[in-house]
């Protein structure tokens, strides 16, 4: 074999392991392609996935809002209801005394009563006795 057919067969050797390397290259190239497609697409349903988080952050913020709000309107209320039971608790011992005084007024009018049915009878007896005279 000749120096230039040896050159020639170390030059189609070497064009072999280039277009080797070449296709390496392309498939390689073409996997990255899918990966960053796939990178991409898994970026966008992270970016979808956390404007869905950053709008229930809001809404929970805004209920936890309305709950505060409900709890001081309560509050409020309880403090109305109490000031309300001590008033009325106030009134029924107003009433337990004014009870025991018209209980005492009525016992004094029936004592009063039963002075006057007695001095009625009095009188009565009296008036017998004068038209008997």
């Amino acid at each position: 074999m000749n120096s230039f057919t040896q050159g020639q067969e170390a030059l189609n050797i070497a064009n072999k392991q280039l277009a080797f390397q070449s296709d390496e290259k392309e498939k390689s190239a073409a996997e990255l392609i899918i990966a960053n497609e796939e990178l991409a697409f898994q970026n966008k349903e992270k970016k979808n996935r956390a404007a869905e988080l950053i709008v229930a952050n809001e809404e929970l913020a805004f209920q936890s809002h309305e709950k505060e709000k409900r709890a001081a309107e309560l509050i409020i209320a309880n403090k109305e209801l109490d000031f309300q039971n001590d008033e009325k608790e106030k009134r029924a011992a107003e009433l337990i005394i004014a009870n025991k005084e018209l209980t005492f007024q009525n016992d004094e009018k029936e004592k009063r009563a039963a002075e006057l049915i007695i001095a009625n009878k009095e009188l009565t007896f009296q008036n017998d006795e004068k038209e008997k005279r």
